[in-house]
């Protein structure tokens, strides 16, 4: 490919914060030089947009495949967090995400998982402990130690904790947080201990904490938690201690767009357009310390040309000088790739799904649109038989959790919020662990979506009888080494089902993936049992 050509228009400058007219010199993939001059083209060329928290596994694509999708959006980098995949295959795993994002012109920087399996409540494929972790920060390949979600044991001052992240201090890598809610003297302490972002804030007031004991907050706009609108008013008062993220991004909605639509959002209400695109970029180079052009010479030639500056979309992107994406349509051509997995499961059979009655009431989780948390609540059970089924009327589902890597008896609680009213939907994406996951209007059609999950080994399913759908994941039953596009069309196809059967969820599959998220509040199914997040404890499915 050419990566030695000159291109003029008006240049911005997110490094001195200006704005001129000019060409740019690229040779061999670098900046040459920049030469202020008058031009009669009124195209903007700019730094090109990074995620600065992802989980490329969520994308269900192989990192090649994300690279293909992202580049038309103007992104040119990834601060990746390769936690999924540890949790099924450990380093094994992270070795194959690098392999393959070396396979494209593409800039991933990804981090050492720091809690495989984030909870000791839950049972994963691997374990990474201090050893492996310190193994993967001293690669070149490893950037950064990846979100601390036991923040419990930052506060206990765990061992195992302590050495991952003084491991990531002898390396000089900077250590991503994740502490939902966290506040006060624990705040104090998690911050004390190296911990610099955070991804999790859901209100402004928890990110002005932050950013008062110095953590740089990541504005979120994912599939499943939603927290732009929240936090953009930080972007007035501390535009530089910012960075945008998707956290998790599923493939029709990477299709649409990524980190360029939190940047037309963000300038459209107003705030201040070089602030914004340093959120989209420098803040991110600046704090990883990432090797990603900002149009400086002698960098590389990473950039995009837009044509209007107050509503960007990438008309060109260019990586290290080469013309990855022009006018919607990637040039990075399709990888063929291998399907790494673990997965023993055996089939399931209806007496697995049985809870008995006992006369009690039961505990249910409640899940909330837009967010990861959820809340709890205690009601009187439909009961069928001897045993507590779906209550379709009032939206209260019977919910299973399924270890995938033994054939241990399958975890049952219930659930509210999903809207089915039809049918089941089951998930072998399920943070962090990723056992599968499944929700009904009733035994036998969770059986059948759970059992075809299984046949697949690994993907999603949406079933009720008359129609059911399938997206096969046979990589780690998290990602397709199949043409991103394809795959995006055939997730959309299966949201689609899914909403056909009454969910109410703007993206049932992902919000699904989240509810044995024991990290974050309130009440989770893990595959050992229901688990109160407050007290991080097992609790009883009766009150």
């Amino acid at each position: 490919m050419n990566n030695s050509f000159t291109i003029g228009g008006q240049i911005v400058d997110l490094v001195n914060s200006r704005l001129f007219s000019g060409v740019v010199v690229v040779e061999d993939g670098k900046i040459a030089k920049i030469e202020e001059q008058p031009v009669g083209n009124t195209q903007y060329i700019m730094p090109g947009f990074i995620d600065a928290h992802v989980h490329i596994e969520s994308s269900m694509l192989v990192p090649s495949e994300f690279a293909r999708l992202a580049t038309c959006h103007g992104t040119v980098a990834t601060v990746s967090d390769p936690h999924e995949i540890a949790n099924v295959l450990g380093k094994k795993g992270v070795q194959y995400m690098i392999e393959n994002g070396k396979k494209v012109p593409f800039k991933f920087f990804f981090g050492a998982p720091s809690c495989v399996p984030a909870t000791a409540f839950e049972t994963s494929g691997c374990v990474l402990n201090a050893a492996d972790v310190e193994e993967l920060l001293a690669s070149s390949d490893i950037h950064y130690l990846s979100e601390m979600m036991n923040y419990p044991g930052v506060l206990s001052n765990d061992p195992e904790v302590r050495a991952k992240i003084a491991a990531a201090k002898r390396y000089g890598k900077p250590i991503d947080g994740h502490a939902p809610a966290l506040t006060g003297h624990n705040l104090q302490t998690y911050v004390g201990a190296g911990i610099s972002t955070d991804h999790e804030c859901y209100t402004l007031a928890e990110a002005l904490e932050k950013i008062s004991l110095g953590m740089k907050i990541l504005i979120r706009e994912g599939s499943a938690a939603k927290n732009f609108e929240a936090l953009i008013p930080l972007m007035a008062t501390h535009p530089n201690k910012l960075m945008f993220c998707s956290d998790d991004k599923h493939p029709n909605e990477l299709v649409k767009g990524h980190i360029d639509e939190l940047v037309r959002r963000a300038i459209a209400l107003g705030y201040n357009v070089m602030d914004v695109l340093k959120a989209a970029s420098l803040n991110a180079v600046k704090h990883y310390n990432l090797n990603v052009g900002m149009l400086q010479n002698g960098d590389d030639a990473d950039f995009i040309v837009v044509d209007d500056l107050r509503n960007p979309v990438a008309k060109q992107t260019y990586i290290k000088g080469v013309l990855v994406a022009e006018n919607g349509v990637s040039n990075i051509k399709y990888v063929e790739t291998g399907t790494p997995n673990i997965f023993e499961r055996p089939y399931l059979y209806a007496q697995d799904l049985f809870v008995s009655d006992n006369g009690k009431k039961i505990k249910v989780i409640e899940c909330l649109d837009g967010q990861i948390i959820t809340k709890c609540f205690t009601t009187e059970p439909k009961v069928e038989n001897g045993g507590i089924v779906s209550d379709v009327d009032r939206d209260i589902l019977k919910m299973v959790v399924v270890n995938r890597y033994q054939p241990y008896t399958p975890a049952v609680a219930f659930i509210k919020g999903f809207g089915l009213k039809r049918g089941a939907l089951a998930s072998s994406v399920a943070h962090d662990s990723h056992n599968l996951v499944a929700v009904g209007v009733s035994d036998k059609d969770i059986l059948h979506a759970v059992n075809l999950l299984i046949e697949h080994t690994g993907g999603v399913t949406a079933y009720c009888g008359t129609e059911m759908l399938a997206v096969p994941l046979p990589v780690a039953g998290l990602m397709s080494n199949e043409d991103g596009y394809e795959v995006a069309a055939a997730y959309q196809n299966a949201d689609a089902l899914a909403k056909r059967l009454g969910s109410t969820l703007y993206a049932p599959f992902m919000t699904l993936a989240f509810m044995a998220l024991l990290v974050i509040p309130e009440l989770k199914l893990s595959d050992q049992g229901l688990f109160d997040v407050n007290t991080f404890s097992f609790t009883s499915v009766y009150e």
